[in-house]
């Protein structure tokens, strides 16, 4: 059943990858994948992104669908355990991988993830030396990044960050969903910024 709703999750990808035009110009769909079949890490985001019905998406329903479908086989999360961050984020804040070393799928080409904030989360200034696209798949948010204005992105919108940019997202009155990508570097995770 996991790798059945995870394959299906794939081609959603792949699909995306081909038709979006800054995702593919963002870095092509990987030739090396391999299914790895990780254990389910079930944490409380994913409860509530599974029950959040504001997750509003007029252009890519479908794969935010298989996101949550994928949501009770996956291995979520806990990039910032043992942080300041403190347990309210941690609680609500919800990420797990598709492709990469920590996804069902390993690829050396490039890392992707899904990213869920309810309303009203704050996700603290960050970076990391990977390059990094955000694609809005569900709801809203403004995101943030060091030298770029403030901007609210929904549905289909896109944000670049270049390495080690610090930048930081958050949700007002909607939640949002989100498929990430990684190139460059993929092994260095996240570090919080100094504000």
């Amino acid at each position: 059943m996991a790798k059945t709703a995870f394959n299906a999750l794939l081609e959603e990808a792949k699909h995306v990858h081909g038709q979006h035009p800054d995702v593919a110009n963002f870095c092509p769909f990987p030739t090396d994948l391999e299914w790895q079949g990780l254990p389910a890490n079930y944490l409380p985001p994913a409860r509530l992104l599974e029950n959040d019905a504001a997750l509003y998406s007029d252009t890519h329903a479908k794969f935010r669908d298989l996101f949550i479908a994928a949501s009770p086989h996956a291995t979520w999360r806990e990039t910032y355990k043992g942080t300041s961050i403190g347990d309210d984020f941690m609680s609500r804040f919800g990420c797990y991988e598709l492709i990469g070393e920590g996804g069902q799928f390993n690829s050396n080409q490039m890392r992707s993830f899904v990213v869920y904030a309810p309303s009203g989360l704050w996700y603290p200034w960050h970076h990391h030396p990977a390059e990094e696209l955000y694609l809005v798949l569900a709801g809203e948010a403004e995101f943030l990044a060091e030298g770029k204005p403030a901007k609210t992105l929904r549905p289909g919108d896109t944000a670049y960050h270049a390495s080690n940019q610090r930048h930081a997202m958050e949700t007002h009155g909607k939640p949002v969903l989100a498929y990430v990508l990684w190139r460059g570097d993929l092994k260095t995770p996240p570090v919080l910024s100094d504000t």
